[in-house]
């Protein structure tokens, strides 16, 4: 008897400890990986291999309705540490500085004793690589950086690497939580890849891996007068631009070379993520950690004849997403409610026990992942753009997604709105912001647009000084 009572014991402790809320959270974030390019999607192409994330979708939850609030790398990462939209944040793109002021919640947690570190891309600020306020470890990189024997900053003191960045980021990762940090406090990490952002150079292991593929070419990438029949004369133009398919990066590559190199490019950091994950099992950190993996924002590749992101089409505002926490998650599920970049924010928040200073346009979505309801009572979002200098053939974007309509307005150029029916219409080739019988719905959407922008007070378009002048390229020539 004395022996099965010991047994129940440790059964019911077993039970506890594997059902325990985490106390650590890694969160792992890249750069341009579009939603569906995961193995186990179903949209995903036949030849793409993503183990580690085909790992995180069976053993974890699949958020399969992640977005961020704007496609573009710096706001969206400033959304992610404030957990607001970019005309809150002030970060509108990707050479705007930090306002002062400006806190990330990475601060909170440190307030409360949790041990903080940040692995990678910043893109905040320009350049500025510096450490910033919030992370007791620090290592990264100037503005994009380099795939190749980068030069990292690492707590303040630059020096170059030799190496495949991905790795060496990873490498640094892995060392902080064996070896950097005190075992008995809690802990909140970003691994902040680069990849797969353009121009993308795979791993030299895993240069040519796709050499062979048949590239599947979207529907809406042809130049046909049915694709662009309602489209805007903006998306058209861009066809023949640095972001369009007829003369992407200004000739440096044809299509079918640049997608196998954005799938190559991915094969590291499908690599990256089944390190982190192989670290916490055989350290036995598993089941004390949240590990998330998100994407910093979308990519087109071809649709509507676009490459890129900073558009409000869904390849390029949609985003891979994925949690995994043994014990805590019920494995292999996927989630149909909507999350958003300025969701991370206050759910890292509500997991950790941790209040916040700064006022969030998010909700945590802690309640989502374990089954419940999720942070949106109305399922309907603002998506913002900002027109830039260095990309000046993209206008400035305001759209309304929800779940069955989405509305796109642009602003500062002689152009048309658009109108699609998700549902009906999900690769959004049919608008119908003409169509009689939806002018109302176009109608009120444009209403609730604006209503949403003048009662977030972003009824203004920010100007940031630029040296950039059309043509200068050629006039120094």
């Amino acid at each position: 008897m004395p022996r099965l009572a010991t047994l129940f014991g440790a059964l019911t402790l077993l039970i506890t400890t594997a059902s325990a809320q985490p106390r650590n959270v890694v969160f792992i974030l890249s750069d341009d990986h579009r939603y569906d390019f995961m193995g186990f999607h179903p949209n995903a192409p036949d030849f793409l291999q993503t183990p580690a994330m085909d790992r995180m979708a069976r053993e974890g939850v699949h958020l399969a309705n992640a977005f961020v609030t704007t496609a573009l790398c710096s706001p969206s990462r400033a959304s992610i540490l404030t957990g607001q939209y970019a005309h809150r944040h002030g970060v509108v793109d990707n050479s705007s500085p930090i306002p002062d002021g400006t806190r990330f919640f990475p601060q909170d947690l440190q307030r409360h004793g949790i041990q903080t570190a940040f692995f990678g891309k910043w893109h905040m600020g320009d350049e500025d690589d510096h450490p910033q306020p919030g992370f007791d470890r620090w290592v990264s990189f100037r503005g994009q950086g380099t795939y190749y024997d980068p030069v990292l900053n690492v707590d303040g003191e630059r020096s170059r690497h030799q190496g495949y960045t991905t790795d060496l980021l990873t490498d640094y990762a892995l060392d902080w939580m064996r070896e950097g940090r005190d075992p008995e406090r809690p802990f909140f990490l970003i691994l902040s890849h680069k990849a797969v952002h353009a121009e993308f150079e795979p791993a030299e292991r895993h240069a040519g891996f796709y050499e062979d593929i048949d590239i599947p070419y979207p529907a809406s990438m042809a130049y046909t007068e049915s694709n662009y029949r309602g489209k805007p004369h903006w998306v058209r133009a861009q066809r023949d631009s640095w972001h369009g398919v007829d003369y992407m990066y200004h000739g440096q590559f044809d299509f079918d070379t640049f997608y196998r190199r954005y799938a190559e490019t991915l094969l590291a950091l499908d690599e990256s993520i089944g390190r982190v994950l192989d670290e916490l099992t055989a350290s036995g950190l598993a089941e004390e950690t949240l590990v998330i993996y998100m994407g910093d924002n979308g990519f087109l590749l071809g649709e509507h004849g676009l490459i890129d992101k900073r558009n409000a089409y869904e390849e390029s505002m949609r985003v891979p997403m994925l949690a995994w926490a043994p014990g805590f998650l019920d494995a292999g599920t996927t989630v149909d409610g909507l999350v958003r970049n300025i969701d991370i924010a206050p759910t890292v928040l509500d997991l950790m026990g941790v209040s916040s200073a700064i006022d969030m346009d998010g909700q945590s979505f802690l309640p989502l992942l374990q089954g419940g309801a999720g942070p949106a009572d109305d399922r309907e979002f603002l998506y913002e753009y900002y027109w830039e200098h260095a990309f000046p053939h993209t206008p400035t974007t305001f759209a309304l997604r929800g779940d069955r309509f989405k509305y796109i307005y642009y602003h500062g150029v002689w152009d048309f709105a658009e109108l699609y029916d998700l549902q009906a219409d999900p690769h959004e080739q049919h608008n119908l912001v003409f169509t009689p019988s939806y002018q109302e719905t176009a109608n009120q959407m444009r209403d609730r647009l604006f209503d949403r922008l003048e009662e977030a007070g972003a009824m203004f378009v920010p100007m940031r000084r630029g040296s950039w002048q059309a043509g200068e390229r050629l006039l120094r020539k």
